[in-house]
């Protein structure tokens, strides 16, 4: 049984210890990490997993970013720990932070990853939605959380970073 609540600051190195244990060296340095530079993450959607015990066991974040006019939710990174993978408890990571995404006001969701995963959570291949290089083209993926959030919605993804 595991126990969704909002990251804290207390939070904070625990899960970034739990983001280098999952990812490769350099994760930073992913394009990815460019659109989150100078940006907080969207707080009320950056979640933990704890197990009965207390103990971390998953953590998901959302950043804002500007797709020309229109914002997008940037969902990622999202890590379980080793111990609990195939579990299911990514999958609660995703569906329990975007449920409560569109209540919030966000209408659009996008992520860099393999499609044959996220497919299940109704995530498809946005065309025309440009992630800064190097990003696959193919492994740019969006869900609308309201109808059609994604009609006429294309071009480069940039940071919501205020300037």
């Amino acid at each position: 049984m595991f126990t969704l609540a909002v990251e804290t600051g207390e939070d904070w190195w625990e899960v970034e210890a739990l983001y280098d244990l999952c990812f490769a060296p350099g994760r930073e340095a992913l394009s990815s990490y460019r659109l989150r530079d100078g940006v907080d993450p969207v707080a009320e959607l950056s979640l933990v997993a704890r197990d009965d015990d207390g103990i971390l066991a998953g953590a998901i974040r959302y950043w804002p970013v500007l797709i020309g006019p229109h914002t997008a939710l940037l969902l990622g990174p999202v890590a379980v720990h080793p111990t609990h993978q195939g579990e299911g408890l990514g999958g609660f990571l995703i569906e329990g932070s975007l449920e409560r995404a569109a209540p919030l006001g966000w209408a659009r969701v996008m992520l860099v990853g393999d499609a044959p995963y996220y497919q299940r959570f109704g995530f498809e291949k946005l065309d025309g939605v440009i992630m800064p290089p190097p990003t696959n083209p193919e492994r740019v993926l969006g869900r609308a959380l309201i109808e059609e959030a994604w009609a006429g919605v294309s071009g480069e993804v940039v940071s919501a970073r205020k300037s």
